[in-house]
């Protein structure tokens, strides 16, 4: 029902066409391209519905139309002569795709768990390994949820059920090792500039208000300026932006960069006081749309947003989320250029360094660099693997999985899981480009974009990200790169491609704020009585899955300091309040017997509810990082 685009008021789904019938959420962005393609040209462009384009690709290309689609979307489509079903979803997961299917029997699809929740013989029990992927803050597998048998599609990849049963494929993959060689960095910066635009425009298609949110880093503020730009040109809109201010945690406050953005003009700026709101404001309202436990703690403060942009009218909302993974800061470029020898080179970036950063000496810079990157990394081969990785930390003193309880590690092998999921870190003679592909393919990506949906969903709003546009991140895979770093400065290309349209003080800045200040001095500020509650008390729902004589402890040094709490602690204080108000609202709830006893069974026999393989790595960052 999220309509927003000019084509999508003539929607009306499920819609069928020769035998072929589709429901999809969906916004196509090279509309223009497959229309012609398709031969769709002999109606008004404005009324074709991306729905009947991918119906027509369906009907062209078969499995392979997915392939051809650019945007964001999930779609299901039945053949009726074939009698196959496919479905589809984006290249990054911006849109959720659910499903349960029991063979024979049943395949369900939805947008929402609880879609599927309210259909008969779909069970309701958690499953134990993922809710101990919560708790040690795993790498995500892009396949689980916190119910047993109920799966999400892996982006990229289409799933179809035929008379043969059931099959997922990957339908696209990045290719780390194509390269673009053009003759200048302002050659590159003006090949970014052309297609990070035309990212940014295709997201302002829309027959309503359009918003995005500014936090003054450099991803926010770069889709700010050239939809602002953009929306000014053609008409008189104009773009509204929407801020969180931490006036009283100074800590966390951008407010001199966002400020530099809005005073450019052009925009309609509004403000949300988040260090003035509870981290866990209408938590039960949250879990209720987000189906799940809460990976990310500064939800909030989105949530604060979307209700503001709400309150003015906004359906489409732009989001700078994915800028530090598909961008790239450019560091372990460093590695490279000792390895290679490249001293001059390397000489001049770590001067850059030690004199813009803080904490940082170049003696210490060139020394570890010099030992890491040139010494290390080529001798390292010559010794077996265990040798090779032996300072990787211990497992067994996981800062996290020590608030775990150990009866509950053991039943889940939560010590080989931890091993599993380790990661090494880039090593030369290609660290920068090794570290690129893995933030790409990381499984919190399409984990954070579901959250984020869910909860802009609860508001009637569509969040849209430029920087999950397919064109622009196979670019930005194909930029070499030195084009990321200069004179110490990381991201370089974007710096480049919009200097004269950011503002100075954004284009050239160093650093980001930390949101865990105002996490830190809000958890106790607002919420002391429900974390007394949960904590103190270590109710039933939770003691089955934590260490609660470690909890309490970690909880009273927190009380007792606030500022000086870890990460690890505040993880720890964080995942057990929500997983209790997710048990106690989605589980262990009147009428659902079953799963209460499944848990139950579980925790006391010793057996585990599915021996699914999960893993997830949701850690909450602060605000995008510029440094």
């Amino acid at each position: 029902m999220l309509r927003t685009t000019c084509e999508s008021l003539h929607e009306r789904l499920p819609f069928e066409q020769d035998g072929r019938v589709i429901t999809a959420d969906a916004r196509i962005d090279n509309r223009d391209e497959l229309i012609g393609c398709l031969k769709l040209d002999e109606k008004p462009r404005d009324s074709i519905t991306d729905s009947a384009i991918i119906l027509a690709a369906h009907a062209k290309w078969g499995e392979d139309c997915a392939q051809r689609l650019c945007g964001d979307f999930a779609f299901a489509i039945w053949d009726r002569a074939s009698r196959v079903l496919f479905c589809g979803r984006d290249c990054f997961g911006v849109r959720p795709f659910y499903y349960y299917y029991s063979p024979g029997r049943l395949l369900a699809f939805a947008s929402e768990i609880k879609g599927l929740l309210c259909l008969p013989g779909v069970p309701r029990v958690p499953s134990e390994k993922r809710i101990g992927d919560y708790l040690a803050q795993l790498p995500g597998d892009k396949t689980l949820t916190f119910f047993q048998d109920i799966c999400r599609l892996p982006p990229a990849h289409a799933l179809i059920l035929g008379p043969g049963g059931m099959r997922l494929t990957q339908y696209w993959a990045l290719d780390p090792d194509q390269r673009l060689e053009l003759g200048s960095p302002q050659e590159y910066a003006r090949t970014y500039l052309e297609v990070f635009t035309q990212a940014v425009d295709c997201r302002l298609r829309s027959a309503f208000p359009v918003g995005s949110a500014l936090s003054g880093g450099l991803d926010s503020s770069s889709i700010v300026c050239l939809a602002r730009d953009s929306l000014n040109r053609p008409s008189a809109k104009r773009l509204k932006t929407f801020s969180a201010v931490f006036e009283q945690v100074p800590g966390s406050d951008e407010r001199r960069f966002i400020d530099a953005v809005v005073d450019q003009g052009g925009t309609d700026p509004y403000y949300f006081k988040a260090d003035r709101v509870s981290p866990l404001a209408d938590m039960e309202k949250v879990m209720w749309h987000q189906d799940e436990p809460i990976w990310t703690p500064n939800l909030y403060v989105h949530w604060g947003l979307y209700g503001l942009a709400q309150s003015q009218g906004v359906r489409v909302f732009l989001d700078g989320f994915l800028g530090d993974n598909v961008v790239g800061h450019g560091w372990e470029h460093l590695k490279d250029l000792a390895y290679h020898w490249q001293w001059k080179s390397l000489f001049r970036e770590l001067r850059g360094i030690s004199r813009r950063q803080t904490g940082f000496r170049l003696t210490d810079l060139v020394w570890s660099y010099f030992w890491q990157g040139s010494v290390l990394s080529r001798i390292a081969p010559l010794f077996p693997r265990d040798i090779r990785f032996a300072n990787t930390r211990s497992v067994t003193h996981h800062p996290i999985a020590a608030a775990i309880d150990p009866d509950f590690a053991r039943r889940i092998d939560l010590q080989a899981r931890l091993r599993a999921t380790q990661l090494q870190e880039p090593s030369p003679p290609d660290s920068f480009r090794q570290r690129h592909f893995r933030d790409l393919t990381s499984g919190e990506i399409p984990l954070g974009l579901e959250i984020a949906d869910k909860a802009s969903a609860a508001f009637d709003l569509k969040t849209c990200y430029p920087f999950t546009d397919k064109r622009f991140v196979e670019l930005c895979m194909k930029i070499p790169p030195e084009q990321r770093i200069e004179d110490g400065r990381s991201r370089m290309i974007l710096r480049r491609a919009l200097q004269g349209i950011l503002p100075p003080r954004v284009c050239w800045r160093a650093g980001k704020a930390d949101l865990s200040h105002c996490l830190r001095l809000g958890l106790l500020t607002f919420e002391q009585d429900r974390m007394d509650e949960v904590i103190q008390e270590s109710s039933a729902s939770i003691g089955d899955y934590f260490n609660t004589v470690f909890l309490r402890k970690t909880y009273e040094e927190y009380k007792r300091n606030p500022r000086g709490a870890t990460f690890e602690s505040l993880w720890s204080l964080w995942t057990a309040v929500s997983l209790s108000v997710w048990l106690n609202q989605q589980v262990l709830t009147p009428g659902n017997e079953s799963a209460l006893g499944a848990v139950q069974g579980a925790a006391t026999n010793g057996i585990s509810t599915r021996s699914d393989n999960g893993l997830i790595n949701g850690r909450s960052r602060g605000k995008e990082s510029d440094g």
